[in-house]
This record gives structure tokens, sequence and C-alpha cells, in this order.
């Protein structure tokens, strides 16, 4: 047995989720070793004055988060470390593949020659601060100045103080879960996520509750559920076609979840890396509750891919502890690539951008439609990839294995995942990954493929 053990004095209603909460802190500090046996539910309900069932009850939570185990006749044991999630993509570009599993946007050697002469403009112009200073002060508060005139375009009215400048989305989704959800909480999200949120949480000592959703985002009442039991302190979003059922939140069931999360006191955390490049979107989350959503404006996605910057939007609250968390965890954005992003927004290249490359998927969009004819997937008119659901019997590692064998790359729902409620299974297929003969020549092998396999897959040996 391991020395630890919760405190009583700390804990709050409902017992069960604060004792889970106890357990879950100890175990992502280390204070309870992977392997660690647990107490037996009716010592530990003696010791802390607890009933055996709200033990129980706690036991069967740390189950369900996947942190504990438990075996028949020995009793419950802290889980061994899981092993490290794969990424969805490949890792390195393969001569040999045909890539269709890295979310990237459209680009040809116009962007080439546009960051060239990019980087040209910032030797020519670049403020002695942005080579020479440690301080973010020094470097960024007239770059901040043109975030929030970014971000007024978009409908979000924010003080430039509270916007963080991050070198890309991933950075800014990382402090904004930093400063959202301490460790031991639970952060809610669709049951299809972001695929680098899952390890972040596991890292973190955070538990991911993945929520039931239809084709309008996460039920509301799945979370307002969810909050009523005092299981949820986050909710983490895509509402704008960037996760992978490519879903566009509506603005009724955006107002109807910031409405719980009002009602809750839940923090959200918008992940909006397409914004502008979606044409009409609905108001952004912190449009409509700029007091408790951080939200994450990325470029990366939507103009080209050396562009890897993000405006990370705090709320007043939370504006000290995510600056703050970025500084430990990044310092500070690029300054060089900060000064060739503002000048870009400034003189209409980014606009210019977004033009391109709204046409370019429009183009990839049709090309997609017309390849995967008969075929049931989902896609946004400018969403970089689409999700193209398997027929039933299908398992989609061994789609993603076989489609690999044929000389294409595509990427496993299995990465999304965050439970298998409702499964089902999946691939995700990047349209801006590579120039648009290999797109198509791909497509085709997986719609061959799709063809072939007339009987359901049978397991790989």
């Amino acid at each position: 047995m391991n020395a630890w053990s919760p405190d009583p004095t700390k804990l709050s209603r409902p017992a069960y989720l604060s004792l889970a909460d106890q357990f879950t802190r100890a175990i992502a500090d280390g204070s309870l070793a992977a392997g660690t046996q647990l107490k037996t539910q009716r010592k530990l309900a003696f010791e802390l004055g607890l009933s055996v069932q709200t033990v129980s009850r706690s036991y069967e939570e740390l189950i369900r988060r996947g942190l504990i185990v438990g075996e028949v006749g020995r009793g419950s044991f802290v889980r061994a470390g899981l092993a490290e999630n794969a990424p969805p993509y490949l890792t390195e570009r393969s001569k040999e593949l045909i890539d269709l599993s890295i979310l990237k946007p459209v680009s040809d050697r116009m962007h080439t020659e546009l960051m060239r002469n990019g980087l040209h403009w910032v030797a020519d112009n670049m403020a002695a601060a942005s080579a020479l200073s440690f301080r973010p002060s020094s470097v960024l508060p007239r770059h901040r100045a043109v975030a929030a005139e970014w971000l007024r375009r978009g409908g979000i009215v924010a003080a430039p103080d509270n916007i963080i400048i991050t070198d890309g989305a991933t950075s800014a989704i990382t402090t904004a879960v930093m400063s959202a959800a301490p460790a031991g909480s639970t952060m809610a999200t669709s049951a299809l996520t972001h695929h680098l949120l899952i390890p972040l949480c596991k890292y973190l000592g955070i538990h991911l509750e993945g929520l039931a959703s239809d084709d309008d985002g996460i039920l509301p009442d799945a979370l307002d559920h969810a909050a009523a039991r005092g299981a949820v302190q986050v909710l983490y979003m895509q509402p704008s076609a960037i996760g992978p059922r490519t879903t566009m939140v509506s603005e009724k069931r955006r107002i109807e979840i910031v409405e719980i999360a009002r009602r809750h006191d839940l923090t959200i955390i918008e992940n909006d890396v397409l914004n502008a490049l979606i044409v009409d979107r609905p108001p952004p989350l912190a449009a409509l509750a700029p007091e408790r959503v951080l939200h994450i404006n990325g470029f990366t996605k939507i103009t080209l891919p050396g562009l890897r910057l993000a405006y990370l939007v705090a709320p007043d609250r939370l504006s000290a502890s995510a600056a703050n968390r970025h500084l430990v965890t990044n310092w500070m954005a690029t300054p060089v690539m900060v000064d060739l992003l503002s000048h870009w927004i400034n003189d209409g290249t980014v606009d210019k951008l977004l033009d391109w490359q709204r046409a370019a998927l429009r183009d990839r969009h049709a090309l997609a439609r017309d390849m995967l004819a008969g075929t049931s997937f989902r896609a946004h008119p400018q969403s970089l990839h689409i999700w193209l659901e398997l027929p039933p019997g299908y398992d989609e590692d061994q789609f993603v294995a076989r489609a690999t064998q044929r000389g294409v790359a595509i990427a496993s729902g299995r990465a999304f995942r965050v439970n298998d409620r409702n499964r089902r299974d999946a691939v995700r297929i990047a349209l801006g990954s590579t120039h648009v003969g290999e797109l198509r020549r791909g497509l085709q092998m997986v719609t061959e493929l799709l063809n072939e396999e007339a009987e359901p897959l049978l397991p790989m040996i």
C-alpha cells in the first residue's frame, strides 16, 4: 500500500467526485505510482467517515477515467502508464506514399515566393527589439493592437492586453488548457475531438469527457447533465468546421451552449483556427460569452504552413494566468514572424491568401465529391479535409493499413476519438496536403479499396 491517503477535510459535495478528483491529482503528480494497490473500499470508507457506497462510486469513476483497474480477488490498482498516442499523420514525408494524412492548407510555388519576399521585407524593416529583446513587453505591444483590430473584424472585441501571440495553435491550446483546467479536473469535449487534446490532457492529469453530439455539435442536454452532476469544469469546442466531422455549429446551438456554460460557470476553450477562412460563419463563442471564453485564432491553416502564429484571447479573469503559463511554456512568439504577420495583415496579404485558399478548396472539394460519389462522407466548403465514414463492419485501422499498402496515407478515426460511444469507424482525408494530381490518384485508391471490400474487413494477422 502507498503512504498517500485522501484528505477528508478537502472533500466537497458530491463526495464521490471530490474523492475521485483527489485520487486523480495524486496519480498525476506521482504521489500514487503506477501499480500501487489502493485500500479496500470498506477500509477507506471507515478512515474517511464515508459510506462504502460513496467510495465504491468514486472507484468506479476512477475506472471510467482510465486511471485504475479492478482485479477480482486482488483489489484495485493504479493503471500502468498508457502507450504514447501515435499521431494520425505521417511523421516524415514519404516518396512512396501519397500523403493525405496531414492537415494543411493548399499551397503552391506562389506561397514559397511570397514567404521569401516577406522575409526580405522583415530583414529591411525589422525593429531592433525583434532581434535583441528578451522582454515580450518590448516587442509585442504594437502587434497586439494589430491583433485586436483583426479580431474585431471577426466579431470579437478584445483588449490588446488580453491577447497572447503564440507560435501557432498548438501553443495556444496548451496555454489555454493549462490556464483553465487544473490537474485532476474534468474537461468536456465532443466524443470526436482534436487529436492533440487527448494526449495533452493525459500529460497534464486532466480527465477528458467525450460528450454525445449530433450534426449540430455537442448536445446541450449532454453538457447540461455532465455539468449538473459536477463532473465538468471546462468545455473545449471546435465549432467552425475544424473538428474531425467538419461540423459547423449553428448560432442557435452556440447560444444554447453558452447559456449552459453560464448557468454552471464553465470556462470554454474555443479553437477557431479556420476563423476568417469560413464564409458567413456564426458569431464566435468569444463574441457571445467574452467573460468565459479562451479563444484561439490561428493563421497556419488559413494562409501558409510557415506562418506558425496564432492569437489567444483570454477573458479578464484568466488573462494573467494565461500570460504566465505561456511564459513558462513558450516565453513569447518568434518576434520576426510576428513582424511579418502584422505587416501582411496591414497590407492586405492575409486577405488575398484567404481568397486564394477558398478558391483552391472549392476545386478540391469538387474533386472529392466527384471521386467519392456514392460514399458517406462529411465536409464543409472551406474545411481542409473530409470525414469518410466506413461501411458497417469495416475497421478504420485496418482500412488505413491497407490504404498505406496501396500507396496512400490517410488518418484513422481512432486518433480523434475520446470514447467509443456510438462509434462509427471513419477516416480523415486531407485535401490540401499535396498537389491536385496526387490528390486525385489518392482518392482513386481509396475508392478502389472501398469497392473491393464487399465483405467486412477481417482481423489482420
